[in-house]
């Protein structure tokens, strides 16, 4: 049923949190303060498979990360936002500068602070170790993978 809600959609515009979907949600701090994040790399062929379907790709995260710098570099068509705690503003803005309605619009959150983006495009998705209050959403679908271990590349190929 739930997979049901992502196919044969005309997705023009997918968005997605960082943290928790294309990582686990942990960051490893070393000894002399430095920081790591692993991303699989089958979630980064999903981002190579959508633009090349001429869907536009954009990362809100909350947090700054060099691992999203890296993401830029590598797909510099891609938008990036971080550090950014109001995203259904970005949501908006990016509806509204490629004139897309947010019924052709994918979001992808795990937490909280995605709520409000889940509930505003016409489609959502989510990890499966994604919080609760999350999953409770209505018409939201559920990945069968954890955040980090190839769940973006299971949303991804559903709407490709």
């Amino acid at each position: 049923m739930e997979q049901e809600l992502l196919k044969n959609k005309n997705i023009k515009l997918v968005v997605s949190d960082f943290d928790g979907i294309f990582t686990d949600g942990k960051l490893t701090v070393y000894s002399n303060g430095l920081t790591s994040k692993v991303i699989d790399y089958q979630d980064i062929m999903a981002i190579a498979n959508i633009l090349k379907r001429d869907i536009k790709f954009a990362v809100i995260s909350g947090e700054k990360s060099a691992a999203i710098d890296t993401l830029k570099e590598k797909f510099p068509l891609i938008e990036t936002f971080q550090n950014e705690r109001n995203k259904i503003s970005v949501l908006k803005q990016l509806l509204e500068k490629y004139n897309i309605n947010k019924e052709n619009t994918l979001y992808i959150g795990d937490d909280i602070n995605d709520i409000e983006c889940l509930q505003y495009a016409g489609n959502s998705a989510t990890v499966m170790n994604a919080h609760q209050s999350v999953k409770k959403l209505n018409n939201i679908y559920i990945s069968s993978k954890f955040g980090g271990n190839g769940a973006f590349r299971e949303i991804a190929d559903l709407i490709l």
